[in-house]
């Protein structure tokens, strides 16, 4: 039988008590409708493996191969998923990342941003009711990272009762039974 070998996404912090930490753990959680602590560490590990990667990097030589080929590897996939800017790509700035810059990132916060959702809470659950999609597939993941190419492909999924699919279940039981269904019943769904 085989074993699949799975690496960590996060890690618990060192200090479980620390009240600095806490409370900004918290009020990251408000900010971006994040459903638990894990959330929010899973989101600082990501960021500490990129940092201690240009970290070590950056203890090479310039003109190292190594240090040229994997910084520009990191520093473009960085740009790509757009936590970094173009005219700053440099591993120094690797370092100065915080994780708010990849919250901000994550398809929840992207929906609110755009409009398409009236709270960060709504846009999760527009998101996991697969209401969402980017580009033409219909993504129910709130984490998903959007790269700044697909930005502007967020939309309303073409099959949603939000989009142009059919009425939700509620609307169409009440037009069965009431015959009409107005548009004052809409937002039971």
């Amino acid at each position: 039988m085989s074993h699949i070998v799975y690496s960590k996404t996060y890690t618990t912090p060192r200090r479980p008590f620390e009240k600095e930490r806490l409370d900004h753990e918290l009020k990251l959680i408000g900010e971006f409708g994040l459903r638990n602590k894990r959330e929010v560490w899973r989101v600082k590990y990501t960021l500490a493996k990129i940092r201690k990667a240009a970290r070590e990097l950056l203890t090479l030589d310039d003109k190292d191969p190594r240090r040229l080929f994997e910084g520009n590897a990191i520093l473009r996939r960085l740009v790509r998923i757009g936590v970094l800017d173009e005219n700053r790509m440099k591993l120094d700035y690797v370092l100065g990342l915080k994780p708010e810059d990849f919250l901000e990132r994550r398809l929840q916060t992207q929906v609110f941003k755009l409009g398409l959702a009236k709270s960060i809470h709504h846009a999760r659950v527009l998101i996991r009711q697969k209401h969402i999609r980017v580009r033409k597939q219909v993504v129910n993941i709130p984490s998903f990272i959007v790269r700044l190419d697909a930005q502007k492909h967020i939309d309303i999924a073409i099959n949603s009762p939000y989009g142009s699919g059919r009425e939700g279940r509620v609307k169409r039981k009440r037009m069965r039974a009431g015959g009409k269904g107005g548009d004052a019943d809409e937002d039971e769904d």
